[in-house]
């Protein structure tokens, strides 16, 4: 949603052929405060919409931003490296290297017609990604092409490169992520993806999938609500759901545009209906599906799906029970774990803990040890 707002800007000022620049992080190393994927839009005024992860990393890049719609450059491509100082002005610790791509748009309204095709992606409407020359060795810095369902529109400048990021093309567009790529000859390129924002859709309205809504809402994701309870279903209890169906669980889903970018969590009322929402569920193109409830009542619905003809294939992409194991009880605290779970699988994580091993600490306790025994009495 967050990255929704800057484009639905770009679109505004490229319908106006008013300027901008469009900063992105198109590749990271080390520990740094944006991933690639952020982008910060700088308008002509030097007011902005995004962010690169704030400190004297957006600073520098909003200054070389302005500069660019000055000097009236074409694309660059820029690194920034985190060093100790920065991090200590910064407030961080980080020691990585950031990579961007600064795109000026001086006369807008040659990019005008792809600003809207990602507005509208973002609206629910056709899926696409865009491949660009980030940093070019024999290839144009700026070269684009534009890919729909796999079609591509447009070249890069060599067949085999075209063919690349026609490929990671297909990786990145339907959970809209962002991927840096090398070709053979050197060239950088960056593909992302764009398509209708990341979405949770409820199937009841219960206790825990209540939490699972307010936790969501914080994490920038649209939330559906389903259930066949006008009670557990309504814009009072769900303020912050964008839309509400009451209807029978089996049909329920039928009122939202589920996308591989969807999450449906399943959580109805009893067994009896947890069986005909899942089977709902996974019939969809919905990229995670979890299943709230025991192992015994997990087994006991695969059981029956099964008979029904559901691919076992299918049924082991469910997530059943779902969330991430945190030992928590209450509403609350499943709900964190339900939603932890589906930020790790929207990341390609597994939900370990990033503790430092005890022999790490170890080595970095004997380092300390063997500077105080080298040091010089005082």
């Amino acid at each position: 949603m967050r990255m929704k707002a800057v484009y639905d800007e770009a679109a505004n000022l490229a319908r106006q052929n008013r300027e901008f620049v469009l900063a992105t992080v198109v590749n990271t190393k080390g520990s740094t405060p944006q991933k690639p994927g952020a982008v910060l839009l700088v308008r002509g005024d030097g007011s902005t919409v995004g962010t690169l992860g704030g400190g004297c990393v957006e600073g520098d890049i909003w200054f070389a931003a302005k500069e660019a719609l000055r000097e009236r450059t074409g694309p660059q491509f820029k690194n920034y490296y985190l060093n100790e100082d920065i991090a200590a002005r910064d407030g961080l610790v980080c020691g990585g290297t950031m990579y961007f791509y600064i795109e000026p748009f001086a006369q807008s309204s040659d990019v005008s017609d792809l600003t809207d095709e990602i507005d509208a992606a973002y609206e629910g409407g056709p899926s696409l990604a865009v491949a660009t020359v980030v940093n070019g060795k024999t290839l144009e810095t700026g070269a684009r092409m534009v890919v729909h369902e796999g079609v591509a529109d447009g070249t890069l400048g060599d067949a085999k490169a075209d063919a690349q990021a026609l490929e990671e093309a297909a990786t990145v567009t339907p959970m809209g992520k962002a991927s840096h790529v090398r070709t053979e000859a050197g060239d950088e390129l960056f593909i992302a993806g764009y398509t209708s924002p990341a979405t949770v859709v409820l199937v009841g309205g219960g206790h825990v999938n209540l939490q699972v809504a307010k936790i969501a809402q914080h994490l920038g994701f649209r939330i559906m609500v389903t259930d066949d309870r006008p009670e557990f279903a309504n814009r009072e209890r769900f303020p912050m759901a964008e839309a509400t169906s009451v209807a029978s669980y089996d049909k329920g889903l039928d009122a939202f545009h589920i996308t591989a970018n969807t999450a449906i969590i399943v959580g109805s009322r009893g067994h009896h209906f947890d069986d005909l929402a899942l089977e709902a569920a996974v019939r969809t193109s919905a990229s995670y599906v979890g299943l709230l409830g025991s192992k015994r009542k997990t087994i006991m619905i695969y059981e029956a799906l099964i008979k029904r003809g559901i691919a076992v294939e299918r049924l082991k992409q469910v997530h059943s029970p779902m969330g991430l194991d945190l030992g928590g009880r209450s509403p609350e605290e499943i709900a964190l774990s339900v939603m932890s779970e589906i930020v790790a699988f929207r990341y390609g994580h597994d939900g370990r803990t990033m503790k430092l091993a005890n022999a790490q600490i170890d080595k970095i306790a004997a380092k300390v040890r063997g500077a105080q025994a080298k040091a010089p009495a005082r």
